[in-house]
């Protein structure tokens, strides 16, 4: 899927090609669960290889950068959005509200309902 569209630049290496797709691929569908085997897979990259590509060319890991991807997608909805907690750790694919409140805490330095009340917009 990724290699043959990224086959047609030849002013970047292939290989950064398919990691710009890929990035693509998982911003326009965060809201689903990402695990990095299928990615690999449409790909047509081994899970490791593509860990390896993405270190490469991203300066970070592909689980990292999609869980930061996330979290500041479920950052901006507490903000933006009257959305419960819960809602929004379901709609990132978070395992539960528990692991949500941990990983956004230790990511934002605040709780998201802490976050959510500094930050939230009063536009709505």
């Amino acid at each position: 899927m990724f290699k043959r569209e990224a086959e047609g630049d030849s002013s970047m290496t292939i290989s950064a090609q398919v990691i710009d797709t890929i990035v693509e691929w998982i911003d326009d569908n965060l809201h689903q669960p990402l695990r990095i085997e299928e990615i690999a897979r449409h790909a047509g990259y081994s899970k490791w290889h593509l860990q390896r590509l993405f270190m490469q060319y991203k300066g970070e890991s592909l689980g990292r950068y999609i869980r930061e991807r996330k979290l500041l997608l479920a950052a901006r909805d507490l903000r933006e959005s009257d959305a419960r907690v819960y809602d929004i750790c379901l709609r990132y694919g978070f395992d539960s509200q528990q692991t949500f409140t941990r990983i956004f805490t230790r990511t934002f330095n605040q709780p998201p309902g802490a976050y959510r009340k500094e930050n939230h917009s009063q536009t709505h």
